[in-house]
């Protein structure tokens, strides 16, 4: 029988560690497209909260529905039915011009083909999303600062030896980190990574999870990821299994 003195400064711990804010989440989540005259549900009423700073897996089959569930909690696309809150406030029934500045400001995309411009260097395609959220004026008048922000996070995701190629120079494992610098360069609170690994190889597949898991712990980035390898998912603080559009398990993951 265990020591019950020697377990209570444990127990202290436990209960005087904060517990962080709910910062992403949806409420009786539903989602359905239309072909033909056929109504077709991907989402069934999907609940799910996901904390500042945690690194969350979901999890599931092709045509499950993570995907969609991404795409609607980063307004992406819209929910037929339900809520998404940023921060406990209700964000996609927003204006469109709002919707807009929040998928700017506020979320960072990263996907399975990178979708780097080709005519486009690394830098410039890092530097992309700082040109659309400003006015030709004021990135003119900033881009010596916006460069050096590029610069320092293509050094963080190992680049720096890389700024003037394009992506056609590049092995599969760069282009996804450029992708991943693109999404970080106007600094995120979110980062919704949509199979981040599933057009590389196993071994370069974990670098890039380890990169996430990196900028997870040392830069407190809430991250969201779908995956259908529930071996890498299992990397992330918690899952959350996805099955014909409904929540099937939600466990601790590493």
């Amino acid at each position: 029988m265990p020591d019950l003195l020697s377990l209570e400064p444990t127990r202290r711990i436990m209960q005087t560690t904060p517990i962080a804010p709910v910062h992403l989440a949806s409420i009786a989540l539903e989602k359905s497209y239309r072909k033909g005259d056929l109504q077709i549900p991907v989402l069934r009423g999907v609940e799910i909260k996901i904390r500042r700073g945690e690194f969350l897996s979901i999890v599931g089959q092709s045509g499950s529905g993570k995907s969609t569930l991404l795409h609607v909690m980063g307004l992406l696309d819209s929910p037929s039915v339900g809520e998404v809150l940023l921060d406990g406030d209700r964000i996609d029934d927003l204006p469109q011009k709002t919707r807009d500045e929040l998928r700017n400001r506020v979320f960072g995309f990263v996907f399975q083909f990178y979708h780097l411009l080709p005519e486009l260097t690394v830098l410039e395609n890092v530097l992309a999303p700082l040109m659309i959220r400003h006015s030709m004026l004021s990135y003119w008048k900033r881009r010596r600062e916006f460069r050096l922000a590029a610069e320092e996070i293509l050094e963080k995701v190992g680049l720096t030896h890389r700024l003037k190629h394009k992506p056609n120079e590049l092995s599969g494992g760069e282009m996804q980190r450029a992708a991943i610098a693109r999404a970080l360069v106007a600094k995120p609170e979110i980062l919704l990574a949509d199979e981040p690994t599933g057009n590389l190889d196993a071994g370069t597949g974990h670098e890039i999870l380890g990169l996430l898991r990196h900028l997870n712990e040392q830069e407190g980035l809430t991250i969201v990821m779908v995956t259908h390898d529930e071996s890498l998912a299992r990397s992330a603080h918690r899952l959350v299994r996805l099955t014909e559009g409904r929540l099937e398990l939600l466990s601790d993951a590493a």
